[in-house]
C-alpha cells in the first residue's frame, strides 16, 4: 500500500510541475508596430500569465489590458485607449511565432495589422 501512494504522489507531482511550467508562449514583454490610418504607431505590449496586461505607447499613453485569453499560439485581448479625448475600443487578436508576434487590433475604424518582437 504504500508503495502505491508513493507511486501516487510521484505522478501527482510530475503532472503539477508540468502544469506550472506550461506558460503560454505569448505571455512577456512585446515592442510592436501598430499600422494605423494615421500611420504606424509603435507601442508596448506587457501580456501576464494571469490574463491580465498593459498596453503602452508614447502617443496613446498607458491602458490596462483585460481579458487576455490564450489559446496555444494564439492570444486575444481587448483594450480601452484615449485617442484624443475618445474612448476607443482596440480588440487584438493574433499569433506568436517564437520571438514574433503578428495579427491586427479591430476597431470602430477598422482593422489594422501589428506586428513585433519579444523585448529582450
Amino acid at each position: 500500500m504504500k508503495k502505491i501512494l508513493n507511486g501516487w504522489f510521484a505522478v501527482t507531482l510530475l503532472v503539477l510541475v508540468g502544469c506550472a511550467a506550461s506558460t503560454p508562449p505569448a505571455v512577456g514583454v512585446w515592442n510592436v508596430e501598430m499600422n494605423t490610418p494615421l500611420g504606424a504607431l509603435p507601442a508596448t505590449l506587457t501580456l501576464n500569465a494571469d490574463g491580465t496586461g498593459i498596453m503602452g505607447s508614447d502617443q496613446l499613453g498607458e491602458a490596462p489590458i483585460d481579458g487576455v485569453m490564450y489559446d496555444g499560439n494564439s492570444v486575444s485581448f481587448s483594450a480601452e485607449v484615449d485617442a484624443q479625448g475618445q474612448t476607443l475600443v482596440l480588440d487584438f487578436s493574433g499569433t506568436i511565432d517564437g520571438d514574433s508576434v503578428s495579427g491586427e487590433f479591430g476597431s470602430d475604424f477598422g482593422a489594422f495589422a501589428v506586428t513585433g518582437t519579444r523585448a529582450q
